[in-house]
């Protein structure tokens, strides 16, 4: 290289570190979040000058009839959705069965539930003594149906066989995403297909199917207001309750959002923990190992 081209380069050089980088002007999001700002305060001026009698909310957030109201919408979360997670896993593992009676009953179940509205569903379960007067065994045992669909039974069947239909097709996903080498290696070592895919096959699926079922029970906690309806006290029913009563609507209103609020945050904070206890060690090891199929699934299966 000539000492001209030196000089030129040398001289090129000194332009490029003597410019001064200008940084975008990002105007658009400037004045989005301006105008964000401005209609949160609005609306808290709204909801303070508002005719709200605060003292109602403070009255009524910790009264009894409220209380039992949020325990009940707790277990009718939790009852709907271990009814939905053991149906789901059934109804998902039968449509990846090689029976296609047992395929097209999965499909069925979940094209049906996943199609009507959960309200509709609610009251159909809540009206059946117009379609069965009564439910048993001929011969055997006979029982009236208005005394055994009860609210809670009515509100459980309900919301728990349409999660099934939901959670059926996330644990499919998750299956799925699990490399099918791992169910022919379960299988060559003597596994029947149920059994590799229970013990092989869906421990390493958990780490996709926690996140969309725990987003689906925060779900459930708003959906069991839907139950107020078929007259179950959730938190919903028994603020209308007492609103029906004094007749501070937004009052009571403002107590059950509250409630509703503490318990999705609750449940959001144990998701968090539990995506990661199920997420431990994934993408930790060094690419470059790669453990043997047989030890891997040795290992799995004790």
């Amino acid at each position: 290289m000539s000492s001209g081209d030196r000089n030129l380069n040398k001289s090129a050089l000194s332009d490029v570190n003597a410019l001064v980088i200008v940084p975008q002007r990002k105007i658009g999001t400037k004045i989005m979040a301006a105008i964000c700002i401005i209609l949160l305060l609005l609306l808290a001026r709204a909801f303070w000058k508002g005719d709200i009698g605060w003292s109602y909310v403070s009255e009524n957030l910790f009264s009894r009839s409220v209380l039992a109201g949020v325990g009940n919408t707790i277990i009718m979360t939790f009852c709907a959705m271990i009814v939905g997670i053991v149906l789901g896993v059934v109804a998902a593992i039968m449509r990846m069965s090689d029976n296609p009676v047992l395929r097209s009953i999965s499909v069925g179940y979940v094209w049906l539930f996943r199609g009507a509205p959960a309200l509709l569903q609610l009251l159909l379960w809540f009206n059946l003594a117009l379609i069965f007067p009564t439910i048993g065994i001929p011969g055997l045992f006979s029982i009236r149906t208005v005394d055994v669909m009860t609210p809670f039974v009515a509100a459980l069947l309900g919301l728990g066989i349409q999660q099934g239909a939901y959670t059926a097709e996330v644990v499919r996903a998750g299956i799925l995403s699990i490399d099918k080498g791992q169910m022919e290696a379960a299988q060559s070592i003597g596994m029947t297909k149920l059994r590799a895919t229970l013990k092989i096959v869906l421990p390493q699926a958990m780490r996709v199917i926690v996140p969309p079922i725990g987003n689906e029970t925060i779900g459930m906690v708003k959906l069991t207001s839907l139950a107020s309806v078929i007259q179950y006290s959730e938190v919903l029913r028994s603020v209308e309750d007492i609103y029906y009563v004094n007749s501070r609507v937004i009052e009571l209103l403002i107590v059950a959002t509250i409630w509703y609020m503490v318990v999705v945050t609750i449940l959001s904070i144990l998701q968090i923990y539990i995506e990661r206890y199920f997420s431990k060690g994934w993408g930790r090891r060094d690419p470059s190992y790669q453990q043997p199929a047989g030890q891997a699934l040795a290992g799995e299966a004790s």
